[in-house]
């Protein structure tokens, strides 16, 4: 564990709340300690209010925030004394204890207070640090995890057993505290199975204790056990293995009521964990921390039997809500982390982000779980105590005011042709309403055009078999399948009347405009069959289809053939719940081949200025990229959901269309 305090760096935070924002961003660098979201920081402070009064006020970290990149904002500041007078009282329940908290922060809108803001406020410390340090919870969840805690630590900590976070670990931390005989000489307590708190009078001073103790308690798996988890090289498939996934991802949705995105991980630790001949055994103990319970599920799925899963989970539920006076609803029963021997690691959400989460908090959860065995052997919490997390009242209340999903939440879109015009404004539109999209282009910018993680650019030249194949699998590894495929790659060759076409120019159109497509097609259709909320696929065909020009021959052929490969299509694959449908622009100059240059000399040879030309439609509309994608967009969703078949000029009204 590195000590990441810098001087120079330091001084330019200057105050109580700028010290606490740049120690608690050294805390977030680690992921060993906190990882999306974990761990909470305080810092006691005075605030002169309106009337040149002073208050002590407690400045808490926000639920939900991130230490890594926090600002003063994300701290919430709450009124000190009121604060820690909670856990005087004998009981209170944690969504009246929120409650109150909010009543007592001096900023209306700060965001929620960590529900560790009474621990905080007990202690009588400037700097609290409260972290989930892997390496301590490797030693707390093992059978005799106190003990090798007393042994690690003397009495410069504090040891309290598990107990619910919120009022009732404050409550019992405030009397284990006050009753604590050598209270002088603590700098941290352990939570035992959740986590470590240190303190201090400088943020240096809290930030530094916690990283000691830490280093300590890496050493002492050293020296006692197993610290560096390693695999060997693992033996990978050559099997594709693209219609497993989809197959898997449509049973885990089943089981979510949802789409789900699936994204699978087949590095040495993900393999070499899930080929391990006790996995069964230590996977399905359950969870690091019971924080862990709300990404990941109290345990994994081992193996693909996702119905047995979920039959498992529904009689989890029955047995601890059976007992409580008030109902509960159960949240959905499919896997967040399945194991398999196959596919390495495989972790399942409602968003990219969500999967992803789960698998970085289960990566460590495999050191920790590997470490602890090297102990004497890893143990976690009864699931009752888990099950009180995973339904606790808070956690419920933070799931209802989740805002409603996007329209293509968890579902996969692969366009054709993304880098630029039609199908770059294709992949922002699909992005914008939710989904994960796959891009395809033979432009090499298209690898870096959209940065965030729910866009896959790959470098392809669609009229390769085996790169249409790669593409696939990349898709189904990354997101776990396909829903929607939108076929917009293309080319519009040089004007050649027929009497002087070559043969190059017919063969290369036919092969790019059409074979790509048809190959495209063939190979995505087991995946859009297993689509979970059926299949779609949107061909962008041309205006030169019903209404062809002198001079484009071999454009106007295999956009028509796409288009009647297209009504095929939708006659053949709807009984597999896929609709097929075409749009048919016109006159889109936002894209490559329309350069200024270009579209004057267009304009000049019909007598126009460049807006009439772009206007020169029935309804006078300029027509875009954007337009396109957005009725591309639309197709694919639930207002043409009994529409296949269809073809949908969008071209502002073309005379010889009409």
């Amino acid at each position: 564990m590195q000590n990441l305090w810098n001087d120079a760096e330091a001084a330019t935070f200057v105050g109580d709340l700028a010290q606490r924002v740049y120690t608690s961003r050294l805390l977030g660098r680690e992921p060993t300690l906190v990882l999306h979201g974990g761990g909470n920081t305080s810092v006691k402070t005075r605030v002169r209010d309106v009337f040149g009064e002073e208050e002590d006020i407690l400045y808490v970290k926000g639920s939900g925030g991130d230490l890594a990149t926090i600002e003063a904002t994300g701290f919430t500041p709450l009124r000190l004394r009121p604060t820690a007078r909670l856990a005087a009282l004998s009981q209170l329940a944690d969504t009246e204890m929120m409650r109150l908290l909010r009543s007592y922060a001096i900023e209306p809108g700060a965001p929620a207070p960590s529900v560790e803001a009474v621990l905080h406020a007990i202690l009588p410390y400037k700097f609290v640090d409260h972290t989930h340090a892997d390496a301590l919870l490797a030693i707390t969840n093992t059978p005799d995890g106190e003990r090798r805690v007393r042994e690690l630590y003397g009495d410069v900590v504090l040891i309290v057993p598990y107990v619910m976070p919120g009022f009732t670990l404050a409550k019992l931390c405030a009397e284990r505290f006050d009753a604590c005989a050598h209270k002088d000489d603590l700098i941290g307590i352990v939570l035992m199975h959740h986590g470590l708190v240190t303190f201090g009078d400088t943020a240096r001073q809290a930030y530094t204790r916690m990283i000691d103790l830490v280093t300590q308690a890496e050493e002492y798996i050293a020296q006692h056990g197993q610290w560096r988890v390693t695999f060997p090289p693992a033996q990978r498939s050559d099997r594709p293995t693209r219609v497993v996934l989809a197959e898997l991802r449509r049973a885990v949705s089943e089981a979510a009521g949802a789409p789900m995105i699936l994204t699978t991980h087949d590095d040495d630790k993900s393999l070499g964990f899930a080929r391990r001949s006790d996995v069964a055994s230590i996977a399905r103990r359950g969870p690091v921390t019971p924080d862990h319970v709300i990404r990941t599920k109290r345990l994994p799925l081992i193996g693909r039997d996702v119905a047995t899963y979920r039959a498992e989970y529904e009689a989890y539920f029955a047995r601890h809500s059976a007992a409580l006076s008030q109902p509960l609803a159960m949240l959905d029963p499919a896997p967040r982390v399945i194991l398999d021997p196959e596919l390495g690691m495989a972790t399942a959400g409602r968003s990219v982000k969500d999967a992803t989460v789960a698998a970085e908090i289960y990566a460590q959860t495999i050191d920790v779980i590997l470490r602890a065995e090297s102990l004497g052997g890893w143990c976690a919490l009864p699931e009752a105590e888990l099950f009180r997390v995973e339904y606790w009242d808070l956690e419920q209340a933070k799931l209802k005011r989740m805002p409603a999903p996007q329209m293509f939440t968890g579902e996969v879109a692969l366009v054709t042709g993304a880098a630029s015009g039609i199908g770059r404004a294709c992949a922002q539109a699909l992005l914008k309403r939710g989904a994960a999209v796959v891009g395809l282009d033979i432009a090499p910018a298209i690898e870096s055009l959209f940065p965030q993680p729910e866009f896959l650019g790959i470098h392809a030249d669609v009229s390769d078999e085996a790169a249409l194949r790669d593409a696939l699998e990349r898709t189904a590894r990354r997101y776990g399948g396909l829903d929607m495929l939108v076929l917009n790659a293309g080319i519009f060759p040089a004007s050649q009347r027929i009497a002087a076409l070559e043969a190059q120019t017919w063969s290369r159109a036919l092969r790019i405009n059409l074979d790509a497509n048809a190959m495209l097609m063939r190979e995505a259709h087991p995946l859009l069959k297993l689509a979970p909320r059926g299949g779609r696929v949107v061909v962008v065909g041309s205006k030169n289809v019903p209404a062809p020009g002198p001079g484009a021959a071999a454009y106007s052929a295999s956009k028509a053939a796409l288009t009647q490969l297209a009504r095929v299509a939708a006659l053949e694959w709807g009984s597999d719940g896929i609709r097929v449908n075409v749009v048919h622009p016109n006159a889109v100059f936002d894209t490559g081949i329309w350069t200024d240059e270009v579209l004057s000399v267009r304009a000049q040879s019909y007598g126009m200025t460049v807006e009439q030309y772009k206007r020169n439609n029935v309804l006078g509309a300029e027509v875009t990229s954007r337009d396109v994608a957005e009725l591309v967009a639309e197709l694919c969703g639930p207002v043409f959901a009994k529409t296949t078949g269809a073809q949908i000029p969008i071209d502002g009204g073309n005379e010889r269309v009409i």
